[in-house]
C-alpha cells in the first residue's frame, strides 16, 4: 500500500506577524513548525503500515528551502521518504493553487491509495486543501476523521466528526482522509529515525519538473484575495455584581451573558 501525507511547515502562532502591503503572513526570522495537525496524519499513517508492513510512506511538503526541515521532522517519526516542492512561482498561492500544486506533485509519485493531511493549517484555518486536492484527483474523500474501523487493499471504513454528532462512511481506494486530534496521539521521533533524517536525501521538485500551468499558480492563479490580515486585540471586561440579593446578582449576570451571546 502506497501511503502519502502531506504535510505544511508554518509559523509559531505566537509569534505571528503580517505584512501590511502583501496581506500575508511573514514567514522570515519566525521559528517554523510541523502544522500540529499533519502530525495526526502521520501518526495514522504510520499506524497504517504497522497493519500493511509492505506500505510505503512518502511524505509532501510545499513549501521554501527551510521547508525541509519539517520533513525532516517527519522522517524522523517514520516515514519512508520525502519530497519537497517549491518554486518562487508557488508563492502566495490560496488553496485552490495551492490543491492544484500538491494534486500534480501527488501524480508523480506514482501509485497512491491512501492520501492524509491534518483537517487544516494553523496559519491558514481553511480546511479546504485537502477536499481540493481530492477534487482535483477526482477520487473520494473523508473529512475529519476520527477513527478508523476497518481498512484494506480495497476500502476504508471511518466515522467522521460533524457539529451535530458523527457519521460513518466507506470508499474505495485510492482516498483523502482529513485527520482530526481524536484519531490518534502523535508519537515522538525515534534516535534510529532523528540519524536516518539527517542523512536523508530530500529532491525538490520546482514548477518545470512538474509541468505546471504557470497560471494556475501564485497570486495570478490564486482567486482569494484578503482584505485585511491583522493579529486579534484580546480584550477583558470585568463586571461586579454587589447587590445584597444573590438571586438579583445571578439575574444580572444572566442577562449580561445573554447581551453578550455568550448563552
Amino acid at each position: 500500500m502506497n501511503i502519502i501525507v502531506c504535510v505544511k511547515q508554518v509559523p509559531d502562532t505566537s509569534q505571528m506577524k503580517f505584512d501590511p502591503e502583501t496581506k500575508t503572513i511573514v514567514r522570515e526570522n519566525v521559528e517554523n513548525i510541523v502544522n500540529p495537525f499533519d502530525l495526526y496524519a502521520v501518526e495514522e499513517a504510520l499506524r497504517i503500515k504497522e497493519k500493511f508492513p509492505e506500505s510505503k510512506i512518502t511524505a509532501i511538503c510545499m513549501g521554501p528551502k527551510q521547508a525541509e526541515n519539517a520533513l525532516r521532522e517527519v522522517i524522523s517519526m517514520g516515514a519512508d521518504s520525502a519530497v519537497l516542492i517549491s518554486d518562487k512561482s508557488f508563492a502566495a498561492s490560496d488553496t485552490l493553487a495551492t490543491s492544484y500544486i500538491l494534486s500534480e506533485a501527488i501524480k508523480k509519485t506514482g501509485q497512491y491509495d491512501i492520501i492524509l493531511f491534518g483537517k487544516m493549517a494553523i496559519d491558514g484555518d481553511t480546511a479546504q486543501v485537502g477536499p481540493g486536492v481530492a477534487s482535483l484527483l477526482d477520487i473520494p474523500q473523508i473529512t475529519f476523521v476520527r477513527k478508523i474501523e476497518e481498512i484494506t487493499n480495497e476500502k476504508i471504513i471511518a466515522e467522521r466528526a460533524l457539529e451535530t454528532g458523527y457519521e460513518t462512511l466507506e470508499v474505495q481506494l485510492p482516498c483523502v482522509l482529513t485527520c482530526i486530534k481524536e484519531l490518534n496521539e502523535p508519537r515522538l521521533p525515534s534516535l534510529r529515525g532523528k540519524m536516518k533524517a539527517k542523512k536523508e536525501e530530500i529532491p525538490v521538485l520546482n514548477a518545470e519538473a512538474l509541468s505546471i500551468d504557470l497560471s494556475r499558480c501564485g497570486f495570478k492563479g490564486s482567486p482569494t484575495w484578503v482584505v485585511k490580515a491583522f493579529s486579534p486585540v484580546m480584550t477583558k471586561e470585568n463586571m461586579i455584581f454587589k447587590s445584597e440579593d444573590q438571586r438579583e446578582n445571578v439575574d444580572n449576570l444572566v442577562s449580561k451573558l445573554k447581551e453578550k451571546a455568550v448563552i
